[in-house]
């Protein structure tokens, strides 16, 4: 038994055996693990930091299977390496590396994989202040490392990472470039309700259903509920409009997205505000015929899962940065 125990545990993979660096602190007393992607053999060259802010399911940052590593970001992130030192923060209480074969759908660490139920420690922070505090408490930390270049620093957010990042640039003065991606300026359930408007007909009333929904959110919107899903804190923090704080910001802004994303009508008006402000630090991409996460989608708004964007949008986010120098 001790034989097998000992290869059982010499099978574990660790960020180091995929060339990353997996940092570990403490904020609020909690466990806090950090990935940090650079070029090889440049580890300890001063760089600037792309930090990016990940979406919501519960996904460890790292996942591999028997026959290596996925990725671990949506796009080829090489090209950034030349320039960048990239950092990711792990989910509060999910493992920051696992074989997929321990995960449930979507890639998803859960507690109760039938149930699709998480860790009990990651519901009660799903929020979006937890995340803007503790992100810019690891950039602090970061800022202290002699191989961390302070003059610039880029903060990226895709989905619900978006609201995250606004946030964060916000509140941190040291953030020099933000990229906001297939977010919503006005919230979350603005998209679920865009959602619902589409799929509702005569006998099915999806719309009036989300609102109601919402009126629920809001009446309990402080309540962390157990029982699968997003908490109402979670909808209601998520939920809250990040227009302001976007078109508060001075600093260089890269809003993208696609124009079949639900949030696009939304998106678009907040491009028409930005217009009619004449605000100059704010450039727009958008793509056509794309949804949330950039795959093309036929009349029914079903996407095409073979044809993949993602790098062509990365490559979009890097010659805005280059484009975009202070």
């Amino acid at each position: 038994m001790l034989l097998i125990s000992k290869a059982f545990a010499y099978s574990q993979k660790i960020p180091e055996d995929y060339g990353y660096r997996h940092l570990s602190f403490k904020f609020q007393n909690d466990p806090v693990d950090v990935i940090v992607i650079s070029k090889k053999d440049e580890e300890k060259i001063s760089k600037p930091l792309f930090f990016f802010c990940q979406g919501s399911l519960p996904q460890p940052v790292v996942k591999y299977d028997e026959k290596g590593l996925y990725g671990t970001l949506p796009f080829d992130e090489n090209p950034f390496l030349e320039d960048y030192h990239i950092v990711i923060v792990g989910k509060p209480f999910v493992p920051i590396i696992s074989d997929v074969k321990k995960l449930g759908k979507d890639f998803a660490y859960y507690k109760d994989i039938e149930n699709r139920i998480p860790p009990k420690g990651y519901i009660e922070r799903n929020y979006l202040d937890y995340y803007v505090f503790r992100n810019n408490f690891i950039l602090r930390q970061l800022a202290k490392e002699r191989w961390v270049r302070n003059r610039k620093l880029v903060v990226a957010g895709h989905s619900e990472g978006s609201s995250i990042a606004v946030k964060m640039a916000a509140t941190n003065k040291k953030i020099t470039h933000l990229i906001y991606s297939g977010g919503n300026p006005y919230g979350r359930i603005m998209s679920i309700l865009a959602q619902s408007r589409f799929t509702e007909n005569d006998s099915v009333h999806d719309g009036s259903n989300t609102i109601d929904y919402w009126k629920t959110v809001v009446d309990n919107s402080k309540n962390i509920n157990f029982n699968g899903g997003d908490s109402f804190k979670t909808t209601f923090d998520f939920s809250q409009p990040q227009n302001e704080n976007l078109s508060h910001l001075k600093i260089p802004v890269l809003v993208t997205y696609g124009t079949k994303d639900w949030s696009s009508p939304y998106n678009d008006l907040f491009r028409i505000e930005v217009i009619r402000e004449k605000k100059t630090n704010f450039s727009f991409i958008d793509y056509t015929n794309l949804e949330h996460n950039f795959f093309p989608v036929n009349e029914d708004r079903q996407p095409d899962y073979e044809v993949y964007n993602w790098d062509k949008v990365a490559k979009d986010w890097l010659d805005w940065l280059k484009a975009n120098v202070q």
